[in-house]
């Protein structure tokens, strides 16, 4: 212990006149000290970067983990609409039992009234019900599947690029080929899809216009405030690739081997 505490003269010499310049004393656990303060600050300090500010949007798997969050909180509310329907029609049976509009013996439960009418439903499709049911499983096959010239090529879902609203659809008749989607402040851009980041470019209003060739497929992503992903980067589907500041809307195109693709055909927003 006493070896630890015995101080050390450290100093600096002028190589040409042997003056001394500068010089400082030290202990070997004055040094130990030092270093073991240091490494717990910088510790903390690089917790505190990743749990309060957006850095973690960049934690691969992080992203994954938010988007199946949103599914079981998205099951959980359904569960509970249900639950909330069911309460309120065995309220109305009870106010029109009070009332005397209906006699008790002629009331069934509702779980029984319930599996009468689910019984109807499922044997008994009417016309209009077979017309919905095959123009709805014709919208979901186009909606999940392209074909590029003659050949028949199946496009995968895709990730959704960002969290907020549609705001306006590609038209492309008017030659309007981007979905455009505000966002809130420090949101994440993700990867539609694995891919190479090929273009990062500044924009006059300051923004940044990322470029990513996904072979054969490519996305466009404009109006993003700050570039996470350097020009090159391989990047994974869903993994953040910028930021937006949630003053300006990002503007997504996605083209197929020059062949335009609409967003909406192939993501869930």
């Amino acid at each position: 212990m006493a070896n630890k505490r015995r101080k050390y003269r450290l100093a600096m010499l002028d190589d040409t006149t042997l003056r001394e310049v500068f010089h400082f004393r030290v202990s070997l656990l004055g040094a130990i000290s030092v270093i073991t303060l240091s490494t717990v600050l910088f510790i903390v300090l690089f917790s505190v970067l990743i749990i309060f500010t957006p850095i973690r949007n960049i934690l691969p798997g992080y992203s994954e983990s938010l988007r199946q969050q949103l599914i079981q909180e998205s099951a959980r509310v359904d569960s509970l609409q249900s639950s909330l329907t069911m309460q309120r029609q065995y309220l109305d049976v009870i106010k029109q039992l009070a009332a005397g509009d209906i006699r008790s013996d002629s009331v069934q439960s509702l779980d029984s009234l319930q599996r009468v009418e689910r019984t109807q439903i499922l044997e008994e499709r009417s016309e209009v019900t077979e017309t919905f049911m095959a123009q709805y499983e014709q919208r979901e096959r186009d909606r999940l599947t392209l074909f590029d010239g003659a050949a028949n090529r199946a496009v995968p879902q895709l990730y959704r690029p960002v969290r907020g609203s549609v705001v306006r659809v590609a038209h492309p008749a008017t030659h309007e080929f981007a979905t455009v989607v505000r966002t809130a402040k420090n949101e994440s851009v993700l990867a539609v899809m694995r891919g190479t980041i090929i273009s990062i470019e500044r924009a006059e209003n300051s923004t940044f216009t990322i470029v990513m060739q996904h072979t054969p497929y490519m996305s466009i992503y404009r109006q993003v405030a700050k570039p996470l992903k350097a020009q090159g980067a391989l990047v994974e589907a869903g993994e953040a690739i910028g930021l937006m500041d949630g003053t300006k809307e990002l503007e997504l195109e996605i083209w197929d081997a020059g062949t335009f693709v609409n967003p909406e055909e192939v993501i869930v927003w």
